[in-house]
């Protein structure tokens, strides 16, 4: 291979709080590196992505697998994409119940069906034929989505105002063949209606792969994503000509005044420059370019430290 294998991960954009951000902090730095590690042996950038994002939906610190948000219901239902740049191969799955990690599944989806996204039961029916483990459904819900859930179902309660801290997670990279992948999984909104579809399981909204151009994973309000269909958006923008940041910032610019939607999108180019940038507050995200790491919360807010160092102590925090 002759490309510098880059990854960048996101957390969700939204409002982290206070005493959740340190967590949030360690969490996308530990996916970025167990992203990058495959990257470094040589591995596939949709590897990569995979792995990252099976990090975070392990990490109850996020909204995906385990720590999602619940539906009106009190359910967990959860979205996830992947998609392979070579070929623009892409496998999704959407309202999937009682697994731990959606975006094996999507992966599944991708290279064992002729199809690209499965939903609810037939999705549930193929994870069985595929031998994943299902595990009780309230395994996934923690302490805080469930008081969530309460204090949205009182009666002057605004649902609304809590999806300031959205969350979904994603991951793009490039290899050192110069092939890129996306993945982003999602619990989606807090108390949504059962069966609501956010951007996240739909190709170029949630994310989006091509070699021509590169890759992106968005987050933010799903449905202002879908309207503008972010994710593809970003790289069009990418193939006029604009950098990585550019393309990321005027893709956001336009979401917000033609839809007032918020979000946020990471995104790596067929050269490996990459950027990570979010109309919202914060968005919590990591990238791992040239052996250093970089990660941050806040806007303007960019942490750097040699990959070696911080291996040294994510090892010793285990």
């Amino acid at each position: 291979g002759r490309m510098k294998p880059v990854i960048v991960v996101h957390g969700g954009a939204g409002r982290i709080f206070k005493e959740r951000e340190e967590g949030s902090r360690a969490g996308v730095v530990r996916a970025v590196l167990r992203g990058y590690s495959i990257l470094k042996r040589g591995g596939s950038a949709l590897d990569a992505v995979e792995e990252a994002v099976r990090s975070m939906e392990d990490d109850p610190h996020f909204n995906a697998g385990c720590g999602s948000v619940l539906n009106e219901k009190g359910e967990v239902e959860m979205d996830a994409i992947i998609m392979d740049g070579k070929n623009l191969e892409s496998g999704a799955v959407s309202a999937v119940k009682c697994i731990a990690n959606p975006i094996k599944l999507a992966r599944l989806v991708m290279e064992k069906t002729k199809h690209m996204l499965l939903t609810d039961h037939g999705a549930h029916l193929f994870a069985q034929a595929m031998g994943i483990p299902e595990i009780p459904g309230e395994k996934l819900i923690t302490e805080r989505s469930q008081e969530r859930w309460k204090k949205n179902l009182e009666p002057d309660s605004h649902p609304e105002e809590f999806q300031k801290d959205l969350g979904t997670v994603g991951a793009v990279a490039i290899d050192s063949e110069g092939s890129v992948a996306c993945a982003t999984s999602t619990g989606g909104l807090s108390n949504k209606l059962i069966g609501r579809v956010g951007d996240t399981a739909c190709i170029g909204s949630g994310g989006y792969a091509d070699n021509r151009s590169g890759a992106t994973s968005t987050t933010g309000h799903g449905e202002s994503i879908m309207k503008v269909v972010l994710a593809r958006l970003v790289l069009y923008h990418m193939e006029q000509g604009m950098s990585p940041e550019m393309a990321a910032d005027t893709a956001l610019d336009y979401m917000k005044t033609r839809v007032g939607g918020l979000g946020g999108v990471i995104v790596v180019n067929s050269s490996g420059e990459w950027a990570a940038r979010f109309s919202t507050k914060q968005m919590s995200w990591a990238t791992v370019k040239d052996d250093q790491l970089h990660y941050g919360i806040y806007t303007g807010e960019r942490h750097t430290k040699p990959v070696v160092e911080a291996l040294a102590a994510e090892s010793e925090g285990f």
